[in-house]
C-alpha cells in the first residue's frame, strides 16, 4: 500500500501520459480522503472482447490501471461480455457487425490471460458486465433508459456526424453507452479510465451515478497510441500493430520500424520510464549525442521485458543486430517441408501460399522493390521459377524480417 504518498505525490504520478482529467479537483479530493481514511478508490476500466488479442495500444489503459494499482487502490478489469454483443459505437461511421456470445466468450478467455502481464493478479478485480446486465429486468431497464434523453444522446460526435450524412443509427447503438454508464453504477466506481474517444460514454456514468444517488465518478482519459505509422490509430484492421502474444523477435523488429519522431510517444505511453528521462532522451537525440537508433532499441527492450523478459529482450536485440546489422540469417528459422515434384513452381505464388505476401499480386510487388532473396541471391524476376524436383533447402528472405528454410523432401 502507498495510500502514505501525499495527496500531491499520488497526483503527479497518476497525471502522466493523461489528456483529461474530470474534474482534476474531485479526484484530488478523492485521493485525500482515502488517504485520510486509508480506504482506496474503486478504479474501473472496461475492454470488449471483440478480438482475440491484446495489441500495445489496450495496454495504454491498462498500465495506467497499474499506476492506481501501485498507489494502493483497487482495479477493476472489466470485461465487456455483455456490451460486445451490442459492440461500441465509438469512432464508427457504421454500425458494429454483432459478434455471437460464443465468440465474446471465448475472445474474454484470451483477455484474461494476457491482462496479467501488466497488472497483479493477486491485487486485481476481473469482472464481466453480464453478471448485472444479464439480470436487470424489463422494467429496470426501462428505467435506465428514462435517465437520458435522445436529443442528448445525439450530442456525441459519432452519432451526430453519421445523422448529418444520413448513415443509419440502429437503437440498439444508443443503448451502449447507457450500459457501460450503468457498469459505473454497479461496480460503484470512483474513477473510469478510457481513451479519448470513449469521454461521452464516460460522462454517461458519471451522470448516471447522480440519477442513482452515488457520488459522481472521476472520469480519466488516455491518448490514442499511434500505430507503426506513427499516423493512424493502432489496430489490427490496419495492420500497423504489435500484438503483446508476439515473439520477442516480433516485437523488436516492428519497434524499430516505427517513424523516429513516434517513439518517445511509445516511451512515454508504453513505459514506466519518468517524464523528465523521456524529455532529456529527446534532448540528447536532437543533440547528436544519442543515436535515434539506439533509443528505439532500448524502447523496443523495455516493450520485450514487460511482456516476456529480460533475457529474451537481450537476445532479440542480439538476434536484430545479426539480421539487420551483419546482414545474416536468424540462428533460428522456421522451417517448411515440401513434397519434390517434376514441374517448377512459380516463385510468387509460392510467397504467397506460404503465407509471406497477402496475395501473388503483392508477392510481385515485393520482387519488383528488391525484397525478395534465395540463399542470399537477390531475385529481380517476377518470373523466377523454382525448381522442386531434387531433395535439398532454400532460405527464403521476404522483406527485412522474414526468413524461411524449405526444405524439399525426396518422391513419394
Amino acid at each position: 500500500m502507498r495510500l502514505s504518498l501525499t495527496t500531491e505525490e499520488q497526483l503527479d504520478y497518476l497525471k502522466k501520459g493523461c489528456v483529461e482529467i474530470i474534474r482534476e479537483q474531485e479526484l484530488q479530493s478523492k485521493l485525500t480522503r482515502a488517504t485520510q481514511r486509508g480506504q482506496p478508490l474503486r478504479v474501473k476500466a472496461g475492454f470488449d472482447p471483440t478480438a482475440p488479442d491484446l495489441h500495445l495500444g489496450h495496454t495504454v489503459l491498462i498500465r495506467k490501471l497499474k499506476h492506481f494499482q501501485d498507489l494502493g487502490h483497487i482495479v477493476i478489469f472489466l470485461i465487456g461480455d455483455f456490451t460486445g454483443l451490442i459492440g461500441d459505437p465509438s469512432g464508427r461511421n457504421v454500425t458494429r457487425k454483432q459478434l455471437s456470445k460464443d465468440e465474446v466468450l471465448a475472445n474474454a478467455e484470451t483477455y484474461k490471460e494476457q491482462v496479467f502481464k501488466i497488472l497483479d493478479p493477486d491485487k486485481t478485480v476481473l469482472d464481466f458486465n453480464s453478471r448485472w446486465m444479464s439480470v436487470l429486468t424489463s422494467e429496470e431497464f426501462v428505467w435506465l433508459a428514462s435517465r437520458y434523453t435522445v436529443a442528448r444522446m445525439l450530442e456525441r460526435d459519432d452519432f451526430a456526424n453519421r445523422l448529418k450524412n444520413n448513415q443509419p443509427i440502429s437503437i440498439h447503438e444508443l443503448l451502449y453507452p447507457l450500459v457501460q454508464g450503468y457498469d459505473s453504477v454497479a461496480l460503484q466506481a470512483d474513477v473510469e479510465l478510457g481513451g479519448t474517444d470513449q469521454k461521452f460514454n464516460l460522462l454517461v456514468g458519471r451522470e448516471l451515478q447522480k440519477e442513482y444517488g452515488q457520488e459522481p465518478q472521476i472520469v480519466l482519459t488516455m491518448p490514442i497510441l499511434e500505430g507503426l505509422d506513427g499516423v493512424q490509430k493502432m489496430s489490427k484492421s490496419l495492420n500497423n500493430y504489435i500484438g503483446i502474444k508476439e515473439s520477442p523477435k516480433e516485437m523488436f523488429g516492428k519497434v524499430m520500424s516505427i517513424p523516429d519522431h513516434a517513439m518517445y510517444r511509445y516511451y512515454e505511453l508504453c513505459t514506466d520510464l519518468p517524464i523528465w528521462k523521456i524529455d532529456l532522451m529527446r534532448q540528447d537525440v536532437s543533440d547528436g549525442k544519442k543515436h535515434p537508433k539506439e533509443a528505439k532499441m532500448q524502447l523496443a527492450k523495455f516493450i520485450i521485458r514487460d511482456f516476456h523478459s529480460m533475457d529474451e529482450a537481450n537476445r532479440a536485440e542480439e538476434e536484430f543486430n545479426r539480421v539487420f546489422q551483419l546482414g545474416l540469417a536468424p540462428e533460428r528459422i522456421e522451417e517448411k517441408w515440401l513434397q519434390a515434384r517434376p514441374e517448377k513452381v512459380r516463385l510468387t505464388k509460392l510467397i504467397a501460399q506460404l503465407g509471406l505476401a497477402s496475395s501473388v499480386a503483392e508477392a510481385h510487388r515485393l520482387i519488383e522493390q528488391d525484397a525478395v532473396s534465395l540463399n542470399d541471391q537477390r531475385i529481380s524476376n517476377v518470373k523466377a521459377d523454382l525448381d522442386l524436383a531434387q531433395p535439398g533447402s532454400f532460405i527464403l528472405k521476404v522483406g527485412k524480417r522474414r526468413f524461411l528454410k524449405l526444405v524439399v523432401n525426396g518422391s513419394s
